[in-house]
């Protein structure tokens, strides 16, 4: 433990240890200061209060923000605003309205302070980290439980030092240099460790250009990224008029770190993930002239003030090509004002730009959907097959200056061909703050005769068997590697407006993998999924797990998992588990029936899980990395009952 303590990690995660070691591999316990969900799993997260029968949030400060489910189609959406706002002022939740600003940034402007927790429903809460925050992504359930001021557990990473040096090039900018991490380590390479920026090179990152860098952190599977609370953080809490929130957190002299890694900026060029994942990263010039048809500015991803301010002087005086939807997604109210202000949306708008409101939009598949068979050019965080809204997208993952200079020729185009010299556009030091669509908690007294405002498309959360000791289970569907929450439930205009309704969601699981799984799944009851490398990277969204238990999954079993999505699992009594023979696998197919038994004293026991396939007595060597604590937690159906039981009223 105290060979790492001056790194800021260990700083951070020292100041909140409640339980365990600081040993990689160890399970830890951390107090959480700050929580933040979203709109597509703050719906269940606060029914999840509901069914633990919270009074109050027992943190130093959550916020709920509506930023993803804006589309006003029918009913739905609406409803569930209305009920999030309920549910706020009955728990003691700050309150982001539709249109003020995707979560991430907007938390970061006014809420984000160095040294604190924060624990999110989102897989980007990460990006916090910009901030020298220790933010970590969970599914909605764990946030639920940080907010009743239960501890958050997880596996103490590893630490990854990486040094930055030098000095980006003109035309090469943050989102360079997260796509170059993806392709050297790809979207696995960061499980279940912290990436640590440290160098010289951070003295020209912004607060915001760091945001852009960790916010990607998701996509290469890390538990977080962490930055130093510097010159640069405290430049834009005063900025933002809160200069006293800024406290100093570095790495110490003699820090030492579990892995390492370096990258000049000065030998960086234009990088562009080509579809359909963020780890397929290559040099912009390398897929030049490609056509395409949208160009999208905007997202978590590229979230700040020059992202968009540059993409306004790229175009500036010129015409957006005519096969190209040029989309401009504000990520702020206060953003948007700003650069209106300072004359930068104004170009934007009349060389072609369509401008939407502030939010998620486009980026979780709420409108700006791609034509079929055409390439799109996003700067948002994933490309993951079908997440656009269009089931046959080509979307591919770029800067704000690769999407803007493309959008004027309707090819791809490496930015450094542009004639122009490069626009240097820094960070404005009086940002124009508008906090009117905040909406702070009510007091105590008033809280507690709030009643939750529900629409008949919200229901409450179904109740979960305990795991049997025995299991005999048939396999309802195997699938590959980097198997993705979006691909197991879908996002999107047409799937979201039911994720406060389980049984309905529940219709989509899995769907453009394996149209007849739901149908196969309600036939069979209990069952298997079997799955390949890193099963379940992407979203927190906890509808992943619960939508599949809701169709009679109880076990999956894998080469390996993603990090939140095994949470996930865990939290709603899914057993999951890894091959020892990673070729076993292949060695199982769809009704095959698999029997374990005295399950939960080999689960007790720690060592490898033995079980059978019927028909050819094969025996299956599986593993687990579950706590004492997580398997008593499976155990009992899931981490509701479990509290239940810890906390009877």
């Amino acid at each position: 433990m105290n060979d790492h303590a001056g790194t800021v990690a260990h700083q951070l995660i020292a100041a909140h240890l409640i339980d365990g070691d600081m040993v990689a591999g160890e399970e830890i316990a951390l107090r959480i200061d700050q929580t933040l969900t979203q709109d597509a799993t703050g719906t269940l997260v606060m029914l999840e209060l509901e069914a633990m029968q919270l009074d109050r949030v027992q943190t130093e400060l959550s916020a709920q923000y509506v930023d993803h489910n804006l589309l006003q189609e029918d009913f739905r959406n609406p409803d569930d605003h209305r009920f999030l706002k309920s549910a706020c002022n009955r728990f003691g939740v700050w309150y982001s309205r539709a249109g003020n600003g995707v979560s991430h940034p907007t938390h970061m402007q006014r809420f984000g302070k160095p040294g604190k927790t924060l624990l999110g429903s989102d897989s980007h809460s990460c990006a916090a980290g910009s901030l020298g925050m220790l933010a970590i992504g969970a599914g909605g359930l764990e946030v639920a439980m940080a907010m009743a001021g239960e501890p958050f557990y997880l596996t103490m990473p590893e630490i990854w030092g990486i040094e930055l040096t030098g000095e980006l090039p003109d035309w090469v900018s943050a989102k360079d240099i997260i796509l170059e991490l993806l392709r050297r380590h790809g979207v696995d390479g960061g499980i279940g460790r912290i990436l640590e920026y440290h160098g010289p090179g951070l003295n020209q990152l912004s607060a915001m250009d760091r945001h852009v860098i960790a916010n990607m952190g998701a996509e290469l599977g890390a538990t977080t990224s962490v930055f130093p609370a510097d010159e640069q953080v405290e430049r834009f809490l005063r900025s933002e008029q809160r200069g006293d929130d800024f406290t100093p957190l570095v790495a110490k002299p003699d820090a030492n770190y579990d892995r390492t890694d370096c990258i000049d900026l000065a030998t960086l060029v234009p990088l562009i993930a080509r579809p359909s994942s963020p780890g397929d990263v290559v040099p912009v010039s390398e897929v030049a002239g490609e056509p395409i048809q949208q160009a999208y500015i905007g997202s978590s991803a590229n979230p700040g003030y020059r992202d968009f301010a540059i993409a306004a002087e790229i175009v500036r005086d010129g015409r957006v090509h005519d096969d190209v939807s040029f989309d401009i997604n504000p990520t702020s109210r206060s953003l948007l004002e700003t650069l209106m202000r300072d004359g930068y949306i104004a170009p934007l708008i009349h060389a072609g730009g369509r401008l939407h409101q502030a939010g998620c939009n486009g980026c979780i598949g709420m409108g700006q959907a791609p034509a079929s068979e055409s390439n799109s050019l996003r700067t948002t965080p994933r490309n993951f097959p079908g997440r656009s809204g269009t089931q046959d997208d080509r979307v591919w993952l770029c800067s704000p200056e690769t999407a803007a200079a493309s959008a004027l020729a309707g090819t791809i185009t490496d930015p450094r061909s542009l004639d122009r010299q490069a626009p240097r556009i820094p960070e404005p030091d009086d940002p124009i703050i508008n906090a009117h669509n905040l909406i702070a908690p009510l007091p105590e007294s008033i809280a507690r005769s709030t009643d939750l405002d529900k629409g008949p498309n919200i229901q409450s959360l179904p109740d979960l068997a305990p795991l049997d000791d025995e299991l005999r289970l048939p396999v309802g569907l195997c699938v590959g590697d980097d198997v993705s929450t979006d691909e197991i439930m879908p996002a999107g205009a047409r799937v979201l407006p039911y994720r406060s309704n389980i049984p309905r969601i529940a219709e989509f699981v899995y769907e453009a993998v394996d149209p007849d799984y739901v149908s196969r799944a309600k036939k069979l009851g209990d069952h298997i999924i079997v799955g390949g490398r890193n099963y379940g990277q992407g979203s927190s969204r906890e509808h992943a797990a619960l939508a599949p238990r809701h169709l009679g999954l109880r076990l999956v079993i894998a080469r390996s998992f993603a990090r939140i999505h095994w949470q996930n699992l865990v939290n709603f009594g899914v057993l999951p588990l890894t091959f020892e023979d990673p070729g076993d696998a292949d060695k199982l197919k769809a009704g095959d029936i698999v029997v374990l038994t005295a399950l939960h004293a080999q689960l007790r026991e720690g060592g490898p899980v033995s079980a059978t396939l019927v028909g050819d007595d094969h025996r299956l060597g599986l593993r687990h990395q579950l706590s004492h604590r997580q398997i008593d937690v499976l155990i009992t159906g899931g981490l509701i009952p479990w509290q239940r039981q810890q906390h009877p009223h």
